[in-house]
């Protein structure tokens, strides 16, 4: 019996390293200040799982901007989110907490540049995400661009899995991103 506890506290450990050294990785990427360009933090083009994609939206900049900035108005028009809450302004360094497909997320805004970019950072267990959304006024319309990088024990261990639904869901969010700012 000793051997059998012992041989599930060695994999245990292991696990539980395999998931810190995942986070360690994502922390040190985040914090890596010689990357910085556009966005203060960009998609991870190292990360097992990326998509991006981009939209034209027949709405002003600044419409289009208001809505996707508007976090605490997230489960009004995106169909996977039901909680979402901002813990101060829309800034850099401002953290929300949000719901979306039955995961808790705990995110970060590492960039607030009114109607060009806005990008956070997410983790939930075994996971994390850089987001990055940018935004093109063309006349009364809006090209929207979004990127998201995954990392972590998921994405990694289930690749394949993840890829198809960070494409599906990128592209749904466009989507709803633009029918909300089109009917304003």
């Amino acid at each position: 019996m000793k051997k059998i506890f012992y041989i599930i506290a060695v994999v245990a450990v292991l696990i539980l390293s395999y998931f810190y050294f995942e986070s360690y990785l994502f922390k040190k990427y985040v914090n890596d200040q010689n990357q910085k360009k556009e966005m203060n933090i960009p998609v991870n083009e190292s990360a097992p799982v990326k998509s991006r994609n981009q939209i034209e939206i027949e709405a002003p900049v600044e419409t289009v901007w208001e809505t996707l900035t508007k976090i605490d108005n997230w489960p009004n028009w995106q169909k996977d989110v039901t909680k979402a809450v901002v813990h101060g302004e829309i800034k850099e360094g401002t953290n929300f907490d949000w719901k979306a497909g039955g995961l808790s997320f705990r995110s970060t805004i590492h960039t607030s540049k009114p109607t060009t970019n806005f990008g956070w950072t997410g983790t939930t267990p075994g996971a994390s995400a850089i987001h990055n959304w940018f935004f093109e006024a063309r006349g009364n319309t809006t090209i929207v661009k979004v990127e998201e990088s995954l990392q972590g024990v998921f994405p990694r261990l289930f690749k394949a899995y993840f890829q198809k639904n960070l494409d599906a869901g990128v592209l749904k969010n466009l989507q709803e991103l633009k029918s909300a700012a089109e009917k304003k």
